[in-house]
């Protein structure tokens, strides 16, 4: 655990929070500022800031572990749809570096969900960069 980490204390029970699920590597708390009725968070109790450092067994049920909240909480709160988000960097939105995936449950007649400007690239652009990373 990180002693400047709010996220690590949120998960291993040094402040209290409303937990719906926990076992010995993650808790899943209820946003405090949730987009949407049930947003929960799943949260590894050791520290990683991110998805590069988490090592890959512990993310396989990290997202194990997403899913199996997702189909609860579909179940529970009667939801219309379902995002799973996990932020990675300042630019991409992250505001807590502490590795966790948002649970958000999305109603028809609720807020809006995740929406990104669509570009256009070429298809010179989209080979080019099929060709970097491939």
């Amino acid at each position: 655990m990180k002693d400047d980490c709010i996220f690590c204390k949120l998960a291993n029970n040094v402040y209290p929070t409303n937990s719906i699920y926990e076992d010995d590597l993650f808790n899943v708390i209820l946003d405090a500022g949730p987009a949407s009725k049930g947003h929960a968070l799943v949260i590894p109790k050791e520290h990683y800031a991110n998805l590069y450092e988490m090592p890959d067994d512990l993310l396989q049920k990290a997202i194990v572990l997403a899913k199996k909240m997702a189909v609860r909480m579909t179940d529970k709160l009667n939801c219309d749809g379902f995002n799973l988000v996990q932020n990675n960097g300042e630019t991409a939105g992250q505001t807590v570096f502490h590795f966790h995936i948002h649970l958000i449950p999305r109603y028809k007649e609720g807020s809006p969900m995740i929406h990104w400007n669509q570009e256009s690239p070429s298809p010179e652009e989209l080979s080019q960069i099929r060709d970097l990373l491939v």
